[in-house]
């Protein structure tokens, strides 16, 4: 076993010299011996709980993790931090909490180990925001790191056929069309969501743990394994293993997370058709270690990279089926072997991508991941939008979807649920562009996600024939001709604050445009009658996000990054 000098690690400061004594008094109330105080002391991160089944896991994986720390020399310290679940949140003022979960968890996770002065942290998440939260605390903190995912949900079965929690909410869409009688939905929503785990199709938990492996933070083929596995336990006790490797060798987040590993990171989002929360959640994590990564950067990306995985909700399958077909790496090594992916990048393997790379083979027998000689489509997945309804920029999943293009007349809603009771009421007509203002960062405050509006749309069969258009977000669920992240905000006296019923907006995909066409006369007499809004949120957490949390397209983040450090956590 490692012996480790602990004369320049955080954890000195609460269990070396005769001063730390008090400190040490409480290490020995918990059972641990001299021996052990004197390891390297490793957080062990946890968003377990019983709010949703993707978390519900998650702790009996974190305390596998002790396993594999402890047979590494190492002291294990595991401590919970919190999630929101957005299927749950989902359609309901509840969803404003979502996106300001994610700094929560990111602040959280940070002040317990810059309390207890932990020396590395192993981050275990399963819900969309808990993900990139772990992620950006490893970047905040830089002290070496494992991101592990708690995996995702087995898919349901129903009428001989695959489903998931999307064909939930787009069967309530059905059932208010008359499409769907209530004894079907009601079959359906019991057999949608069979067991444990996250989401099963490429929606933000799943994009996100496949950022996990692309940039490096999680080991190689580790998040694809379904939370049922038994695998699961193993890749705990090997992430256990492996963060005393890091320590030892100094390896951090910030070592690993450069500039080309979010190039990586930004081609399997649009390799997989993932969710257009990538484009909030990895210009978040570059804030945090100060790289310079935004939508726009993102756009540029996504224009040149092909979409070789055939996942819901644009395709057919699900994570299990992506596992089953060879992983994260099996859509690396197809993208890296064209020339899509920077191989020289590390991870927290210990080796690099193309090291990595190099121990897989490419499984011909699959059906899921497409060889990039043979495409979906050439361009990703995911595409970036700008023009002048959205000059600060935009963004749009095309993953499966026919029509590129599209044109028509503006139908405003200045929430949600106005919205989504219009829909509900059969009151939106084919051609239409649907616009949900007010739901930006600020605006909302707390930018939700809109999939009961769009899964309802699917469900009663306008899903290609109308187009949606917010300042807030869209779930990874969400399919369709549905543009998010629409900047600047209406709550900024953006250009979607200025819209009217009737006016004519046009967005296509393929030039990646998004334009009002409205003279600019009309444009500035709107805007000095225009009047900020004020919401109903004036006190409390979401309050305090609106205070400080910045535009979309920089990752909608609440405090100056890297850029403004004096200092670093790691190195107290």
């Amino acid at each position: 076993m490692t012996r480790f000098d602990k004369s320049k690690l955080p954890s000195r400061h609460v269990s070396v010299g005769p001063e730390r004594a008090p400190h040490r008094s409480y290490y020995y109330a918990m059972g641990l011996s001299e021996e052990e105080i004197a390891r390297p002391f490793v957080g062990i991160a946890s968003a377990g709980n019983d709010s949703a089944p993707c978390n519900t896991t998650l702790d009996a994986q974190a305390d596998a993790a002790r396993i594999g720390v402890n047979e590494a020399g190492g002291m294990p310290r595991r401590f919970n931090t919190i999630t929101v679940t957005d299927g749950i949140a989902m359609g309901h003022q509840g969803m404003k909490a979502s996106l300001v979960s994610r700094d929560c968890i990111a602040d959280s996770v940070e002040l317990s180990m810059r309390g207890h002065c932990y020396d590395a942290l192993i981050g275990f998440a399963g819900c969309d925001k808990s993900l990139p939260g772990m992620m950006m605390a490893m970047l905040r903190l830089n002290v070496p790191s494992i991101f592990v995912y708690g995996g995702s949900i087995l898919p349901g079965r129903f009428e001989d056929k695959d489903v998931t929690v999307v064909d939930v909410f787009e069967a309530v869409g059905g059932h208010a069309a008359g499409n769907c009688p209530l004894t079907r939905l009601t079959a359906l929503e019991k057999v949608a969501c069979p067991g444990h785990g996250a989401c099963g199709g490429q929606y933000t938990a799943n994009t996100m743990a496949c950022v996990g492996e692309a940039i490096g933070l999680s080991l190689p083929n580790s998040n694809m394994a379904p939370a049922p596995y038994g695998s699961r336990g193993d890749i705990a006790i090997a992430a256990g293993k492996q963060i005393m490797t890091l320590i030892e060798r100094n390896l951090r987040p910030r070592d690993i997370c450069t500039r080309e590993a979010f190039e990586n990171a930004a081609r399997i989002v649009a390799a997989t058709g993932g969710s257009t929360n990538a484009a909030l959640h990895l210009p978040a994590m570059a804030n945090e270690c100060g790289v310079k990564f935004d939508l726009f950067d993102m756009a540029e990306i996504f224009k040149t990279t092909p979409y070789i995985a055939d996942l819901k909700p644009g395709g057919k399958y699900v994570a299990k089926d992506m596992y089953d077909a060879g992983g994260v790496y099996m859509v690396l090594k197809t993208l890296f072997d064209a020339g899509f992916i920077h191989g020289d990048c590390m991870t927290v393997s210990g080796k690099t991508l193309a090291e990595n790379i190099e121990e897989i083979s490419w499984n011909p027998n699959q059906k899921v991941i497409y060889p990039v000689a043979n495409p979906i489509t050439p361009t990703g997945g995911v595409v970036g939008l700008k023009g002048s309804l959205a000059p600060e920029g935009a963004i749009v999943k095309v993953a499966g979807m026919q029509n590129l293009r599209f044109t028509g007349p503006a139908r405003v809603f200045d929430c949600e649920e106005d919205a989504f009771r219009q829909v509900e009421e059969r009151g939106i007509e084919k051609g239409c562009v649907i616009v949900i203002r007010y739901e930006g960062p600020k605006g909302g405050p707390g930018m939700r996600e809109m999939l009961s509006t769009t899964a309802a749309l699917y469900g009663q069969g306008l899903g290609a024939e109308v187009a949606l258009i917010t300042d807030g977000r869209f779930s990874g669920a969400t399919r369709g001709f549905c543009i998010g992240h629409v900047g600047p905000e209406a709550a900024e006296g953006g250009p979607i604050a200025l819209v009217e019923d009737g006016d004519i907006i046009s967005i296509d995909a393929v030039a990646g445009t998004i334009d009002l066409h409205v003279d600019e006369a009309t444009l500035a007499a709107r805007r000095a009658n225009w009047q900020p809004r004020s919401t109903n949120y004036q006190s409390g957490a979401i309050w305090k996000f609106a205070q400080t949390v910045g535009p979309a397209r920089l990752g909608a983040v609440t405090h100056p990054g890297a850029k403004a450090e004096t200092h670093m956590f790691a190195d107290i």
